[in-house]
C-alpha cells in the first residue's frame, strides 16, 4: 500500500545521535559591521562553537557539543572581545524593548543637546564656503574661546559613547567604526584647539567640523534606530495577538481566568467574536474560525467537534466548547514567534562577501586617510588642508551599510512570510528558494485533499463486501495514514465488526501482514495480506486485472486484500485533488519551475492525477525511501550545472526526500510539528504558498542586492572622493550617517510585498 510507513518528522533523519547544544545571547556595545565579524570570529575560536552574530538583531547563536561550553564561559568571551553579552532566553520582550526605548530616548536627549550646542557652530559654515554676503573663508562669526566652550562637551561627553566602543574595539584587537569617528573628530578638535591657544588667526578652526560629525552621526544611529525597529513590526504583531485572559465553565457560569492557568485537557468556552486563547480541539459546538492571522487566509474555517482551533485566531457566531491541547509555549503562535525569531537571526550566504570585507575595511580605511594625509601635504606642503581630508576620509567611511544590507532585508521578508503563512527556518533556505528550478510534490496532502474515502469495494469470488471491509479493517485499525483511516472508516460504516488480529508487520511504502482470528470462533488464525498491487504480486498472489485497470482508469488509489496468499478483492480509494493545484502548478510553470509529481500510488491513478493538475512529469510507484534518489536524480538532470531541487510535502511523510532537496516545503502540517517539518512551513493547505515563497524569496534577495550595491557604491565613491579634497567633513559625517539609513529605508519597502500577487 503506497507510503504506508510510521509518519516522524523530516528533521529527524539523518540527525546525529546527540542533538548540538545551543545557546543565544543578546549582545550591547555592537555599532557596526566590524563589530559583529569581530565578535563572530572570537566566539568561534572557542573549541566546538560554530558562532553566527547578527547585528541587525544585536544576537549571537552559539552551537556546541552539550556540555562543551557553558554561558559563563560564552559571556565571557564576548567581554574579552570588548562587548557585553546575556542569556537571551531569560530576556522578556516586553522588558528589553522597554530598555531599547530608555536607551533611545537617552540618545535623542544626547543629540538635541549636542544639536544646540553645535548650531551657532554651524551658522558661520556658509562663510566658509564663501556663502556669507561679503563674508571670508576664514572669518570666525562665533569667537575662538566660545567654539572651544560649546565644541568640547559635545566631543567629550556627548561623544563619550564613541571613545568607550573605539577603546573597547581596540582592547578586543580589531576596530571599528568608533574608531573613524573618534580619531577624525579628535583630530579636527585637536588641531582646532593647538590653533586657538597658539593664537595663529592665520590659520582656521574645525571645530564646526568635529561637533557636526558627531551631532550628524548621532542623527544617523537614531534614525536607524528607529527603522530597525519597524523591520520587526511582522513579529511585533505577531506577539500582539496572543491573548491574555481564557473563559472556563465554573458552577455552570463563564469566568475569565489568566491563560497561563490552562493546563492540557483543560476545558475551555469559546463565545461569539472571542479570540482562541490556546490551541485545542473542539469537543462540542459549531462555528467558523477566522485563521487569517495565522495562515493568510481571509475565508474562515467551519469547526465542529473533534476539529482543531489555534490560540489568536477568531471565532465566529458559534459557541464552541474545546478541551486545550497545547499551551504556553506549546502553541502553533508561539511555534510560528520562535521561528521567525530564528530566521531572523540567522545569516544568508549571500552575506559572506560583507563580513569578509568588514573585517578588514576600518583598518584599511585608516591606512587610506594615512596616504591621503601625507600625499596631500607632501604634494601642497598644506598641513590644514592634508589634515581636513585625511578626516573627511575618516569619517565618510562606514561599514555599518555593509552590515546591515542583508539581515534587515531578511527580518522584513520572513516577517512578511509569516503574516502570509509561510514560516521561514533560516535565511538560506530563503535565499536558496529563489533558484529552485525543479520542485518535486508529493501527491497525498499536497496535490490531494489528504482525507481519501473508500469508494469501491470489488470482492473476488467466493468474498462478500462485508468481509473483505471486516479483513481491511482489522489490518489498518492501528495505523495512523490518510489511507487506513478511510479504510477503518470505510469498515464502520458498512457496520461490519473489526476482528483481532496479531502479529501485524507494516512494509514501509508497500503495504502490511498480519493474523487475523475470527471473533469468538475456533477456526485458525488466517494470514492476510493488504497493500499495493505491486505488494501482493511480489508475495505471489494473483489480482483480477481488468477490475484493477478499471479502478486505476478511473484515478482511484488500489489497496489490495490477499487471504493465505488467494487474492480476496480489491478497494479503491479516492482523494479529491484540491480545488487550487491546477492554478498553483500553472503558477509555479510560469515562474520557469518545473513541476514534478513524486508518488508511491499505481501509475494509472498517478497519471489521472497529474492530468487534472497540469503536470506532464511524474513518477509512479516510487517509495518513501527512493524519493530520495529520484531527488538526486532531479538534480543532475540539468547536464553540466547541477539544477537546485525543492521538495514539497506534507512535513511528516517523505522525510528523506524533505531532507534530501536543496529546499523543503512543509505544507498545511498542522500544529504538532508545523514548526519542525521543513526548511520552509505552510501554515495553509495550498500549493499556491510554495509559488509565494519563491516570490518572497525573489523580493528579498532583489532587496538585499540593492542594498549591497548601494553600501558598495557609496564606499568605492565616497571615499576617493574624500581623498581627492572633494568633500568637506561636515557633509562626509551628513553622507555616512544617512548611509545605514538609506540601506534600512530599502528594506523597509518589502513590507508593501502580498502573497498572491
Amino acid at each position: 500500500m503506497p507510503d504506508t510507513i510510521p509518519k516522524v518528522p523530516a528533521v529527524a533523519v539523518g540527525a546525529p545521535a546527540t542533538r548540538p547544544a545551543a545557546l543565544e545571547l543578546a549582545i550591547t556595545g555592537m555599532t557596526c559591521a566590524a563589530c559583529s565579524t569581530r565578535l563572530e570570529k572570537v566566539l568561534n575560536r572557542l573549541p566546538g562553537v560554530e558562532a553566527s552574530v547578527n547585528l541587525a538583531t544585536e544576537r549571537a547563536t552559539l552551537r556546541f557539543a552539550p556540555g562543551a561550553l557553558t554561558l559563563e564561559q560564552a559571556t565571557a568571551a564576548v567581554e574579552r572581545a570588548g562587548f557585553h553579552a546575556s542569556d537571551a532566553s531569560r530576556l522578556e520582550r516586553e522588558v528589553e524593548r522597554a530598555r531599547h526605548r530608555a536607551e533611545w530616548r537617552v540618545e535623542l536627549r544626547h543629540f538635541w543637546i549636542a544639536a544646540l550646542l553645535s548650531l551657532p557652530l554651524a551658522a558661520q559654515m556658509p562663510a566658509m564656503f564663501g556663502l556669507w554676503p561679503g563674508g571670508e573663508a576664514h572669518h570666525d562669526l562665533v569667537p575662538r574661546w566660545l567654539q572651544l566652550l560649546l565644541a568640547t562637551p559635545v566631543q567629550f561627553w556627548v561623544g563619550a559613547r564613541f571613545y568607550r566602543g573605539a577603546w573597547a574595539s581596540l582592547r578586543g584587537g580589531g576596530a571599528n567604526m568608533d574608531v573613524l569617528v573618534a580619531l577624525g573628530t579628535s583630530m579636527a578638535y585637536f588641531y582646532s584647539v593647538a590653533v586657538t591657544v597658539l593664537d595663529r588667526h592665520d590659520l582656521h578652526v574645525y571645530f564646526e567640523a568635529s561637533t557636526m560629525i558627531i551631532t550628524l552621526v548621532l542623527l544617523g544611529k537614531l534614525m536607524e534606530a528607529r527603522a530597525k525597529a519597524r523591520t520587526t513590526a511582522a513579529l511585533d504583531a505577531l506577539l500582539r495577538l496572543q491573548p491574555k485572559m481564557a473563559r472556563i465553565e465554573r458552577d455552570g457560569e463563564l469566568v475569565e481566568v489568566p491563560v497561563d492557568a490552562l493546563v492540557p485537557g483543560s476545558l475551555f468556552v469559546l463565545r461569539p467574536g472571542d479570540a482562541v486563547p490556546v490551541d485545542g480541539v473542539v469537543e462540542q459546538g459549531e462555528s467558523a474560525v477566522n485563521e487569517a492571522m495565522l495562515t493568510g487566509e481571509s475565508l474562515p474555517i467551519d469547526k465542529g467537534a473533534g476539529d482543531k482551533v489555534f490560540a489568536a485566531t477568531l471565532n465566529g457566531n458559534g459557541l464552541l466548547r474545546c478541551r486545550a491541547t497545547g499551551v504556553g509555549a506549546q502553541t502553533l503562535l508561539a511555534g510560528i514567534i520562535r521561528l521567525v525569531e530564528q530566521a531572523q537571526g540567522s545569516k544568508a550566504p549571500v552575506q559572506r562577501l560583507a563580513d569578509r570585507i568588514a573585517a578588514v575595511f576600518v583598518p584599511t580605511v585608516v591606512g587610506i586617510a594615512l596616504l591621503t594625509f601625507a600625499g596631500w601635504w607632501l604634494a601642497s606642503g598644506d598641513f590644514q588642508q592634508a589634515l581636513i581630508n585625511a578626516v573627511a576620509v575618516l569619517v565618510i567611511a562606514c561599514p555599518c551599510a555593509l552590515g546591515l544590507a542583508t539581515p534587515t532585508a531578511i527580518m522584513v521578508g520572513t516577517g512578511q512570510g509569516a503574516r502570509a503563512g509561510m514560516l521561514v527556518k533560516n535565511a538560506e533556505a530563503l535565499e536558496l528558494a529563489e533558484r529552485i528550478a525543479v520542485l518535486a510534490v508529493d501527491k497525498t496532502g499536497t496535490l490531494t485533499e489528504g482525507q481519501p474515502a473508500v469508494t469501491d469495494v470489488v470482492p473476488a469470488a467466493g468474498w462478500s463486501r462485508e468481509q473483505l471491509l471486516a479483513l481491511a479493517g482489522a489490518l489498518e485499525q492501528g495505523s495512523a495514514h490518510p489511507l487506513a483511516t478511510a479504510v477503518v472508516a470505510a469498515a464502520r460504516d458498512a457496520g461490519v465488526g473489526l476482528p483481532p488480529v496479531d502479529a501485524v508487520q507494516a512494509v514501509g511504502g508497500m503495504g502490511v501482514e498480519g493474523s487475523v482470528r475470527a471473533a469468538g470462533g475456533d477456526e485458525p488464525a488466517r494470514r492476510v495480506l493488504l497493500g499495493s498491487p505491486r505488494f501482493l504480486q511480489e508475495r505471489g498472489v494473483s489480482l483480477d486485472g481488468s477490475a484493477s485497470e478499471q479502478l486505476a482508469a478511473a484515478g482511484k488509489t488500489l489497496i489490495a486484500v490477499a487471504v493465505d496468499g488467494v487474492f480476496a478483492g480489491l478497494l479503491g480509494v479516492a482523494d479529491r485533488v484540491r480545488a487550487d493545484s491546477a492554478a498553483a502548478v500553472a503558477r509555479l510553470q510560469g515562474k520557469g519551475v518545473r513541476v514534478v509529481m513524486l508518488t508511491g500510488d499505481h501509475p494509472a491513478t498517478a497519471e489521472a492525477i497529474a492530468r487534472q493538475t497540469g503536470i506532464v512529469d511524474w513518477r509512479a510507484g516510487v517509495l518513501p525511501g527512493d524519493k530520495a534518489a529520484a531527488v538526486d536524480a532531479l538534480r543532475k538532470n540539468g547536464g553540466g550545472a547541477a539544477l537546485r531541487v525543492g521538495m514539497a510535502g506534507d512535513g511528516i511523510n517523505d522525510a528523506p526526500a524533505l531532507a534530501a532537496a536543496d529546499v523543503s516545503f512543509a505544507i498545511g502540517v498542522g500544529a504538532d510539528v508545523a514548526v519542525e517539518a521543513a526548511d520552509i512551513t505552510l501554515v495553509r493547505n495550498s500549493l499556491h504558498g510554495v509559488a509565494d515563497a519563491i516570490d518572497l524569496s525573489r523580493a528579498t534577495l532583489s532587496k538585499i542586492r540593492q542594498n549591497l550595491f548601494f553600501a558598495f557604491i557609496y564606499n568605492v565613491l565616497g571615499i576617493p572622493l574624500a581623498a581627492a579634497g572633494m568633500l568637506n567633513p561636515v557633509i562626509a559625517g551628513a553622507a555616512m550617517a544617512m548611509s545605514s539609513v538609506s540601506v534600512v529605508s530599502n528594506s523597509l519597502l518589502l513590507r508593501r510585498w502580498r502573497a498572491g500577487r
